[in-house]
């Protein structure tokens, strides 16, 4: 019998994101997700147009860490920080109902099992309630223009320019 310490935490044999479909699953619902918000009359002007591949791409990446997947979003940005990166935006409860509308459409998209359909959801529910960080009564397009003109500035601009997910 072997008396050298075992992992603190082993590996479990599968993770969600196995159990989901990997990287293709969140490749899909992240795309169908943007081509939702790329139509979106108050969603899309909260991002610049030149990085909306990247917004989505940066999805991604989080959605495929967070559900046990590489951590390549960590790798290239850090901690997700999700209310920080947020921060420098006007997210209302309006624009935070779009977002989960075209989440939503996304995710019953995907036609995953009932469990894994409502596990990912109520993360997805939850993550968007907490990055409300305005009232419905800002100008949520004039906020993200002079957030993405750089008109609005903070401690939390990015220093390379791009948008913050």
């Amino acid at each position: 019998m072997s008396t050298a310490p075992g992992p603190a935490f082993p590996k479990p044999a599968s993770t969600f994101y196995d159990e989901v479909g990997g990287h293709e699953t969140f490749a899909l619902l992240t795309q169908r997700f943007y081509d939702g918000v790329r139509a979106d009359d108050l969603l899309a002007p909260m991002y610049p147009p030149e990085d909306l591949d990247g917004a989505q791409e940066r999805l991604e990446q989080f959605l495929v860490q967070y559900w046990g997947g590489p951590s390549t979003y960590s790798d290239l940005r850090g901690h997700p920080r999700l209310r920080m990166r947020h921060a420098p935006f006007a997210v209302t409860p309006a624009a935070r109902d779009r977002w989960l509308a075209h989440m939503r459409a996304a995710l019953l998209s995907l036609d995953l099992p009932p469990l894994h359909e409502a596990t990912l959801w109520d993360y997805l529910e939850r993550a968007a309630h907490a990055m409300v960080n305005a009232s419905d009564d800002v100008d949520v397009r004039a906020a993200a223009q002079a957030a993405v003109q750089g008109d609005r500035p903070t401690p939390l601009d990015p220093p390379h320019g791009r948008s913050l997910l």
